[in-house]
């Protein structure tokens, strides 16, 4: 009988079992659920981590095993964080318009609609709901649009992209251009998601007034922490069998798997356009933990920023890029946050909020000329360090020749 795929792939157990007891230590060493050790602020950073591993991974699915260097797959993270943006910061105002509203007369629905526009949109000046914030009164219409509208943009995107066989260099600069033209279109007051202010006060969550940030924080963390398990087992899917060896098959030779008679433009739409969905997921959970959003996060620097996790992880292993991620997320909170020691040299003093961007270019280099494995690498060699499982009787006369069970595997 043919095994499973668990079975076949023992470290997505290994990585779900980490993942779950990195969760529950968290928890219980949380301020709401446990010791009180872990600050309501670390709470929110790890659960924040979780959801850039989770783009992390669909960064690693589109450029690692597919071999297209996406440089805009954060703006589909932002798409993802705006569509549940506009919910919260709508049914919140909703919330605070219903309660300072006077009289004893209730408002009618155009008065209510009329006293949210304006509180919303009076720092753009203006007082009309868009026609972009038709759906915001309703959680599942706005989770729909997470997946649908980051969706929809990828596939038309990349049909045109792919079915016109733009590869390499000009497709990165392709999604680099809509990377900016969408930041740029979101900049503007015009636009209905209030230009530069952006969304903010999204960590309130509407009808959980009673709730505390702590237990928000830890709630999240397990959001977080579901929805990069199932986007570990499902990315692990897609590379498993059939369909992972073409796609690699497409990273390594393209024109020879097109030779072969598969259909390369429509595996790349599906791959562009599945990486795009996931990267939504992560920033639909991501924004309401950070408690903003504006178009400066859609930023072209952003999806650069995601190539540099996966390259410093190691491109080509999922857990490579959720090593990454989480790595390149921590660290830099350290160093962004202050926390990070000065260091003083006499003519100049060190100050590591100034300086992180460049180490982390440095970092990026030094990757890329030495350890083109990343992190990850280090797991080869620790693997490479084992005697390989061999049984039964040998197929050759050579001591190292293949065994008779794994020629049956």
């Amino acid at each position: 009988m043919k095994p499973g795929f668990l079975s076949r792939n023992p470290s997505v157990l290994t990585f779900l079992a980490v993942l779950a007891i990195f969760t529950l230590a968290v928890t219980f060493l949380s301020e709401a659920y446990g010791a009180g050790l872990v600050s309501t602020s670390m709470v929110k950073t790890l659960g924040k981590t979780l959801t850039l591993c989770l783009i992390a991974i669909a960064m690693d699915l589109i450029w690692g095993y597919t071999g297209i260097l996406s440089l805009g797959h954060f703006a589909f993270f932002g798409l993802g964080g705006y569509m549940v943006g506009m919910w919260l910061m709508y049914a919140r105002t909703r919330e605070i318009v219903l309660s300072s509203a006077g009289g004893a007369l209730p408002m009618t629905p155009q008065e209510l609609q009329d006293a949210i526009a304006t509180q919303i949109f009076g720092v753009v000046g203006t007082s009309e709901l868009p026609a972009v914030w038709s759906f915001a009164g309703s959680l599942p219409a706005q989770l729909a649009l997470v997946v649908l509208v980051p969706g929809i943009l990828a596939f038309v995107f990349g049909w045109f992209a792919f079915k016109s066989r733009v590869t390499g260099v000009y497709l990165s600069i392709l999604t680099q251009a809509m990377t900016l033209a969408l930041s740029l279109y979101l900049f503007q007051n015009d636009s209905g998601l209030r230009g530069n202010n952006g969304l903010s006060g999204l960590q309130n969550i509407p009808g959980l007034d009673a709730v505390g940030q702590d237990a928000l924080s830890v709630w999240f963390l397990w959001a977080s922490a579901l929805a990069l398990a199932l986007g570990y087992l499902l990315a692990n899917f897609v590379v498993s069998g059939k369909f992972g060896s073409v796609i690699r098959g497409i990273r390594d030779d393209e024109a020879r798997v097109r030779f072969l008679g598969y259909s390369v433009e429509n595996y790349k739409l599906f791959v562009f356009t599945l990486t795009a969905i996931i990267a939504a997921i992560a920033g639909a959970l991501y924004y309401p933990q950070a408690g903003i959003i504006n178009p400066a996060e859609i930023a072209p620097i952003a999806s650069i920023y995601l190539a540099v996790w996966v390259a410093i992880g190691g491109r080509g292993r999922l857990y490579g890029a959720v090593i990454g991620a989480a790595f390149v997320s921590l660290v830099s909170t350290w160093f962004t946050g202050g926390r990070a020691p000065d260091v003083p040299l006499g003519f100049y003093t060190i100050k590591w909020v100034d300086w992180w961007s460049v180490l982390l270019g440095l970092s990026f280099v030094l990757v890329t000329l030495f350890a083109p494995k990343g992190i990850a690498g280090i797991v080869d060699w620790v693997q490479g360090l084992r005697p390989p499982k061999r049984g039964g009787t040998p197929l050759g006369p050579d001591d190292g020749s293949l065994q008779e069970k794994e020629a049956l595997e």
